[in-house]
């Protein structure tokens, strides 16, 4: 019975490609609206994963990674004294703005980190030593978006706030959400490409001693400083919070996300509907010969499951296409497809699939076996 199920819903190959093309195209607008979404978002915490401190240490009311909110000499000090904190070491990030040798003005963020411990550095050099970054006038620029910078080369120079700035290296830093080049020097001279203020270190990079839990050192800085503490998935998520709070993104995508999935059921259901009329005599011929109605019901489901799987396949192709295509996440195109989002577009697919069938089965279990005898 499966088997007859399966042929009527192939035998027919316009209203099959109708059905899974349909499918596959509310598919591949999910995931790529999805990912476009993943991906906007998790560029808000790249400056953080840029970083890769196991903890942060930041002033109470801080919201998200881009905020200035100074803190005082004196918080590192209690900071390290703090049972169970290995190292602790100050980090400077700001926005700032370079004049380029052509008289044109860039913003950049511009991350000084400790020099004795070079803790917080980039990630990955391409080119240069990290041991130059204390070298007089150096810094390392992240590769996302230097092009804003004129493309540099070891040994270009230009001015932050009327100070020169000589490039040492090149660094392999992720894009973020504003899409601004990353400049990386020491903290002492990161201070003096800024204007002057009474509190010139936002952040304090900390690590666990070995045995001791990181929530326990967390909660343990909280009591004794007064500031406010997070592993690194909580920084993170602290700045991605933010930003869907209070950004238009999360609306957006999300009103596009509702409509695909209304449009889908609408043109999958009208297009199931139309093929359980076209098949009406089969269904009639095949209760005349004693099928029962749940066999019937079991062949229907069966092919909206059928078509829901090879849409999927294909729409899910398609979309991570789309995100290789772009860059895999690292060119301008914000594309990040987690686990997740695969499947909730895959149990939306199945609901819109079997959702939108219960309407040709509607008509099936009504269905008079003397229709089959009609001319």
């Amino acid at each position: 019975m499966w088997r007859i199920g399966l042929k009527m819903l192939m035998g027919d190959r316009a209203k099959y490609f109708t059905l899974v093309g349909g499918v596959s195209v509310v598919v591949f607008l999910f995931i790529q609206q999805g990912s476009v979404f993943c991906g906007l978002i998790g560029r808000t915490a790249k400056p953080v994963e840029a970083i890769g401190a196991p903890i942060w240490v930041v002033d109470r009311n801080l919201q998200v990674v881009d905020e200035f909110k100074g803190l005082l000499d004196t918080d590192l000090l209690r900071v390290r004294s703090v049972e169970g904190v290995k190292w602790a070491v100050p980090l400077f990030i700001r926005q700032a703005q370079v004049r380029l040798p052509n008289g044109k003005f860039q913003a950049v963020r511009l991350v000084g980190i400790d020099s004795a411990t070079l803790v917080g550095r980039p990630p990955r050099l391409l080119e240069g030593r990290i041991e130059d970054l204390n070298a007089p006038d150096a810094v390392i620029v992240g590769r996302a978006e230097m092009e804003r910078l004129g493309s540099p080369k070891i040994g270009d120079t230009f001015e932050i706030n009327d100070r020169r700035a000589r490039v040492v290296g090149i660094a392999d830093v992720p894009r973020d959400f504003l899409s601004n080049p990353y400049l990386y020097t020491t903290f002492e001279r990161a201070v003096q490409y800024v204007p002057r203020e009474r509190k010139l270190m936002n952040y304090i990079l900390a690590a666990p001693k070995d045995g001791y839990p990181v929530e326990q050192v967390l909660e343990g800085i909280r009591q004794t400083t007064g500031l406010a503490a997070y592993d690194e998935d909580g920084m993170r998520w602290l700045t991605m919070n933010y930003y869907m709070r209070n950004t238009g993104i999360p609306v957006n995508i999300g009103i596009s996300l509702v409509l695909v999935f209304l449009v889908g059921m609408a043109v999958i259901g009208q297009t199931f509907y139309a093929f359980a009329l076209q098949n009406e005599k089969y269904f009639g011929a095949l209760k005349a010969m004693g099928a029962g109605s749940w066999t019937l019901v079991g062949m229907i489901v069966l092919q909206s499951v059928i078509v829901g799987l090879i849409g999927y396949g294909i729409g899910v192709g398609g979309g991570c296409l789309v995100g290789y295509w772009g860059g895999q996440g690292k060119g301008k195109l914000a594309f990040y497809t987690p686990y997740q989002l695969l499947i909730i577009a895959f149990v939306s697919t199945m609901l819109i699939c079997v959702l939108s069938s219960l309407l040709s089965i509607q008509r099936v279990l009504r269905l008079e076996p003397a229709v089959v005898f009609r001319g």
